[in-house]
């Protein structure tokens, strides 16, 4: 099972992508994480993304995919994956097909979570909120300003995979306002449908 979440920052896709990892035994991969992690490990692609992050410049698509291929041949990724905050542009969804395709391999599903952004900047103040009441630090993007930036940046550049991947046949949208239990309901429901197409 290969999926990818769409969605603005705050919608829920790393609690939808954690209960994904549980139930179905995929492995979320975050773009982030694995820079991260091959930077640390070393890898030529690591290398690399640490040269031009030391430089203080973005990681080129290249690159991310470069992380993202070798990361889907690791074995805990064998029964699929869920891909959270990747890709952001056409280029990069058209740079991971092409990899995917080279692989042998292809998306199953990518789901959009539908979300009104005014109640979305509403519940970001809340979880500051909470986690300052819970005595735990804030999130540096859990502050509103920072936060609807982020959502305008998401307007703009990731809104274009959605018709991207509609007419592909492969995006399926869930209300990422609904209640965390509904939402996985409304996942696990496309899920079957996708499994079974």
């Amino acid at each position: 099972m290969r999926l990818i979440l769409l969605g603005p920052p705050g919608a829920g896709k790393g609690t939808q992508a954690q209960r994904l990892v549980e139930r179905h035994g995929i492995v979320q991969l975050s773009t982030g994480d694995m820079l991260r992690a091959a930077v640390a490990a070393g890898t030529e692609v690591g290398l690399k993304a640490k040269a031009v992050m030391d430089a203080g410049q973005l990681v080129s698509d290249e690159i991310v995919i470069g992380i993202v291929a070798d990361r889907i041949e690791e074995p805990d990724a064998r029964k699929g994956f869920v891909l959270d905050g990747f890709p952001r542009t056409i280029a990069q969804a058209e740079a991971l097909d092409a990899m995917l395709k080279q692989k042998g391999l292809k998306l199953d599903a990518v789901i959009e979570f539908k979300v009104d952004n005014d109640k979305l900047v509403g519940r970001i103040v809340q979880r500051a909120k909470d986690t300052e009441a819970a005595g735990l630090p804030v999130r540096k993007d859990d502050n509103p300003e920072v936060f609807t930036k982020r959502l305008q940046e998401f307007a703009s550049l990731t809104a274009a995979l959605s018709p991207y991947y509609r007419e592909r046949g492969l995006l399926r949208t869930v209300d990422g306002m609904a209640p965390i239990d509904q939402v996985s309901a409304s996942i696990a429901a496309i899920l079957d449908e996708a499994v079974s197409a």
